[in-house]
């Protein structure tokens, strides 16, 4: 039974194993979250598809062993039009009906420049068109309430997701954020703008302050002071850096709700214990979660 309110809407991220002990984890934390009853997990796709394999073993497992709706990413760095398609059959015969549509990192690595492949997808937009073309698939893209740090400005990034809804997406899922006004104002753009689709805010819980941090100035998103002072003073005190962090993820989704938010992407970093925490916090979704922090 589901004791969530029923008008919210939870999803988690994860990725994929890349030793035994890393497969074990994010089996546990995939244990722990599902009693959370999520409307769909997601699982990401290493850049140029090297993690093809463990990603399609890791979603499958999802689907089958975990009876979960499971969504796998996809990216269209370095491939032709027809393998991606190879791609999407192999993954669609594992049972995924539900697609992440992304460009992905160029072959380089972030800050180098991206070339899309001659017989390939230029960009999510046309990977989205492509993934509609080959099926009834539910397509889920990103956006970026800071911009996307290759887009010229935030107009040509907010037209890029015009692009992908007016192609078939689904729903948005963006990239993480810490403060809630930043997310306001790119919702006013992106309706300004016609698009119409769900822009799931994408949470994260801070495990690593150091490590977001340096991950944030690679993609464009922003620590603001408040996260800083609030997590900086107990990085090597792990009990009060994790309930600090709980604390601040609470008050962004609490603040989220009130302004109408009712969808929520967790990226989880295949750990459960601070995920439940937040959403135990929250009281937005049902008595479920003393059993999955206890279990986690």
């Amino acid at each position: 039974m589901n004791n969530r309110n029923a008008d919210v809407k939870l999803s988690f991220e994860f990725f994929p194993p890349k030793s035994d002990e890393m497969e074990r984890q994010i089996w546990i934390a995939v244990d722990g979250l599902k009693r959370w009853n999520p409307d769909f997990v997601s699982v990401t796709y290493g850049a140029g598809g090297s993690t093809r394999d463990t990603t399609l073993t890791t979603v499958a497992g999802m689907i089958a062993e975990k009876g979960l709706a499971a969504a796998s990413h996809l990216t269209c760095v370095g491939s032709t039009r027809e393998e991606v398609a190879d791609i999407v059959a192999e993954f669609k015969a594992a049972g995924v009906r539900h697609f992440v549509a992304l460009r992905g990192d160029p072959q380089g690595g972030i800050g180098t420049a991206y070339q899309p492949h001659p017989g390939g997808f230029a960009n999510g937009a046309e990977l989205t068109a492509g993934l509609r073309a080959m099926g009834n698939f539910e397509i889920s893209v990103s956006a970026y309430p800071e911009k996307h740090p290759e887009s010229a400005d935030s107009a040509a990034d907010i037209d890029m997701l015009k692009r992908k809804a007016d192609n078939g997406a689904t729903r948005a899922l963006t990239q993480f954020f810490f403060d809630n006004d930043v997310f306001a104002r790119y919702i006013d753009r992106v309706r300004a703008a016609g698009i119409t689709i769900p822009v799931v805010p994408g949470i994260l819980p801070i495990q690593n302050l150091a490590q977001v941090k340096r991950f944030a100035r690679l993609c464009g998103a922003s620590v603001p002071g408040f996260v800083d002072a609030a997590l900086a003073p107990v990085e090597d005190k792990p009990e009060e850096h994790a309930k600090r962090s709980a604390e601040l993820a609470a008050r962004q989704v609490e603040g989220l709700r009130a302004l109408g938010i009712s969808d929520f992407h967790f990226y989880t970093m295949n750990r459960a214990p601070l995920v439940s925490d937040v959403l135990e916090r929250t009281g937005l979704f049902g008595d479920r979660g003393a059993v999955a922090s206890k279990a986690a």
